[in-house]
């Protein structure tokens, strides 16, 4: 069937779809925060948390997350065979998100008790959010819920790296450290991976019977992961080059037709392999590092997270925009462009920790990088803002 949509709703429209809210949060989050990050990774403003730790906490619970719920909230029923979501249900989550999402960037620029309240809001639509998804896993009656099951573990982790994150960061206790771990690989890493194992082999037609095993040995080994970190800095690089291996083989078994003429799968493409690839080049780099001392500013967390997660996120959150608002399923020029732009953004990062492995000044790369990603959502945010809010028909 097809939805008819009509920009004469926009008094409503708004937040007639759970992704639409969550998507524009997020990527205003993105710009907001990135540059509010460089400022005080410059020096220009001060914050009574370090400006890793605002970069950790704010990327990955007022970014990713809200993110994550958009594109749950629309699709988890669907995977479920449940009914959708109620929209007080999910109103409630981003009004938390929203008021959160607030006040910690108000506390990075005034005082540090809105930032603590501000977590605290933010966990409170977090934790809400996450039972909101595990009540719709227990009431399924689909015989097959590995994904689901995956899913909702995923964000369950995510929900208490956060707690983790908080009293780290709130109480100066040092485990800030162990609980980004945490977020970034069993969480923000499994719960996309998850996604992507599921969609993007369905949406380049490549049905390939599924390797049931495949994400329970990824927790197993990025248990690993963490638990070596923990006690020895970079030294889970075994391990990453073995996931980075086990990964790279998955994604050519799918038998994706990559390179593909059709940007709107050849991103989704570009992540999954990115995947594969951050965890090769990390045990890489980490080994180095071991062995000589030398820094790469956390190549292998970014390359992670930049290559495959934001990677997916634009590819994905692209997608669902248009297909959910009666657009044509098909990428423009700007959408290519801003496919290559974020490909710039990931190689531009590469590049801050090849220089800073050498011991030159990185800053003048770092501020160009920071610049192409605040440039890259602000163009993002300019084509599809309209389309989020309004309803509004692309030429």
């Amino acid at each position: 069937m097809h939805m008819q949509f009509s920009e004469d709703t926009e008094h409503n429209y708004f937040f007639s779809q759970p992704h639409q809210p969550f998507f524009v949060l997020a990527f205003t989050n993105a710009i907001v925060i990135m540059f509010i990050f460089t400022l005080s990774f410059k020096g220009m403003i001060p914050m009574d948390i370090t400006a890793v730790d605002y970069h950790a906490y704010s990327f990955i619970y007022l970014l990713f997350t809200p993110a994550f719920f958009g594109f749950l909230f629309t699709t988890f029923p669907r995977f479920a065979s449940t009914p959708v979501i109620d929209k007080k249900l999910y109103l409630k989550v981003f009004t938390l998100y929203y008021i959160g999402s607030a006040l910690v960037i108000l506390g990075s620029l005034a005082t540090p008790v809105f930032t603590g309240f501000g977590m605290l809001i933010t966990f409170a639509g977090h934790l809400f959010g996450f039972l909101i998804l595990n009540n719709i896993y227990i009431k399924t009656t689909i015989q097959d819920t590995h994904d689901l099951r995956w899913i909702t573990i995923a964000m369950g982790v995510g929900v208490i790296a956060h707690a983790l994150l908080i009293i780290g960061t709130l109480l100066h206790i040092g485990m800030t450290g162990f609980a980004t771990e945490i977020a970034i690989y069993l969480y923000l890493f499994l719960l996309a991976f998850t996604v992507a194992q599921r969609m993007v082999p369905f949406f380049s037609h490549s049905m390939v019977e599924k390797n049931e095993s495949l994400l329970k040995t990824l927790f197993i080994l990025l248990l690993l992961h963490i638990a070596i970190e923990g006690f020895i800095a970079n030294g889970a690089f075994f391990i990453d080059l073995v996931i980075g291996i086990l990964l790279l083989k998955e994604v050519r078994r799918w038998r994706l037709p990559f390179p593909n003429t059709n940007p709107l799968l050849w991103i989704l493409h570009l992540a999954v392999y990115w995947a594969g690839t951050a965890f090769v080049l990390g045990g890489v780099t980490n080994f180095i590092s071991v062995w000589k001392g030398t820094s790469f500013l956390a190549l292998d967390i970014h390359l992670l997270v930049l290559g495959f997660l934001f990677t997916i996120l634009i590819g994905f959150g692209s997608r669902v925009t248009l297909g959910h608002s009666g657009n044509m399923m098909q990428a423009d020029k700007w959408l290519r462009n801003l496919f290559i732009m974020t490909q710039i953004v990931v190689l531009a990062r590469i590049l801050v920790s090849l220089i800073a492995s050498f011991g030159l000044d990185f800053m003048i790369l770092f501020d160009i990088t920071a610049t192409l990603w605040i440039l890259m959502f602000t163009i993002w945010a300019f084509r599809f803002f309209a389309v989020l809010i309004k309803g509004k028909q692309l030429n």
